[in-house]
């Protein structure tokens, strides 16, 4: 069970990032398709590397995804730094579409979306895995599962704030994303922990 849920956890990181590189690149995608022929191949080679960043970011997952718990952690950092190359492909993307705050607002949207189905998706996966414990052993996970939802919550009405505004720079949008990821990241930890603990005391 622990090698199972340790597993559990690094999967859940990576579908939240992998799933907010999905959305940001068809984002860009649907606006591309709007563009003028010099500014639309322009468009598509910066699309064509966002998805070449996000598909290494799988295979690296894939090399890896039945090491042990050290070499996740190991393969994290290395994803870590893919993430960041893409992050700032976006960036460079979102700059050759014209600094457009509009396409700035879309693409900062998919990402909120992508980022909370990611944390409910989370929280309901590792609810179901508590039901695996005696109730006494539960007690734990439930309460971190609770405060995922919770976060959840608290970051989904963050971002919505900040996304209706429309006056954000894209830097103040991505710094937002970054911290609500920061807070899953710490959810995800935290139920990770709560499942060790259960583990521990069924031993």
């Amino acid at each position: 069970m622990p090698t199972q849920s340790s597993a559990h956890f690094f999967f859940n990181w990576v579908k939240e990032r992998i799933d907010e590189m999905d959305a940001a690149i068809a984002s860009l995608e649907r606006k591309a398709v709007q563009m003028q022929a010099e500014a639309r191949f322009k468009a598509d080679q910066f699309i064509a590397d966002l998805r070449k960043k996000r598909n290494e970011f799988e295979s690296t997952v894939k090399e890896q995804a039945e090491g042990s718990e050290a070499a996740r952690e190991a393969i994290k950092a290395r994803l870590e730094i893919q993430w960041k190359g893409f992050e700032s492909e976006i960036k460079k993307c979102l700059e050759a579409f014209g600094k457009d705050v509009k396409q700035q607002q879309v693409v900062f949207q998919s990402q909120v979306t992508a980022q909370m189905q990611a944390w409910r998706e989370a929280a309901d996966k590792t609810h179901a895995a508590a039901g695996e414990f005696a109730a006494g052993q539960r007690k734990e996970i439930d309460a971190s599962v609770s405060r995922m939802r919770d976060d959840a919550t608290a970051a989904e009405a963050k971002l919505h704030k900040l996304g209706q505004a429309g006056t954000e720079s894209w830097s103040a949008l991505s710094a937002a994303l970054t911290e609500t990821r920061a807070a899953f990241d710490r959810a995800n930890q935290a139920a990770r922990e709560a499942f060790k603990q259960a583990t521990g005391s069924v031993q």
